[in-house]
């Protein structure tokens, strides 16, 4: 029997929205043709939780289900695309996510603030569907 912090997971995933309607008051403050360095610094933190939130669940479920243990937070992901939590499209998308993980927290003051980060207008498809993903593969193993 496993021992899955659901309670947690949930917890995680329900910070979701919260994360989308950063993504949205973003991209309709870049669209308005703000280029304050605060909205830039807005755009980095949305990124940055959206990686911590996926990370964190990731490592909840491997922990949960006693998968291999990551090495690193692409591990996470790879890990999690092996035992099929998500689709392929779904975890290639997340690793493109969690590899910028290290640009946004050690080369923060070198991190380019010019317009929309491309992940900032896919955050709106992929985190919904990693949530589905999530939570059907939780509801599945624990039959």
């Amino acid at each position: 029997m496993y021992y899955v912090n659901v309670d947690q997971i949930k917890q995680r995933l329900a910070f979701v929205p919260e994360l989308l309607t950063g993504c949205t008051e973003l991209e309709q403050a870049f669209s308005n043709g703000d280029k304050r360095l605060i909205t830039y610094l807005a755009q980095e933190r949305v990124l940055h939780l959206a990686i911590e939130t996926v990370t964190d669940v990731g490592s909840l479920i491997i922990d949960g289900f006693l998968m291999r243990d990551a090495s690193s937070y692409e591990d996470i992901i790879d890990i999690l695309g092996t035992e099929k939590v998500f689709s392929e499209e779904t975890t290639a998308a997340l690793l493109s996510l969690v590899k910028l993980r290290k640009p946004l927290v050690q080369e923060y003051d070198t991190f380019s603030r010019e317009g929309v980060h491309p992940l900032l207008k896919e955050l709106p498809v992929i985190l919904p569907d990693f949530t589905r993903s999530v939570e059907a593969f939780i509801e599945k193993e624990m039959i």
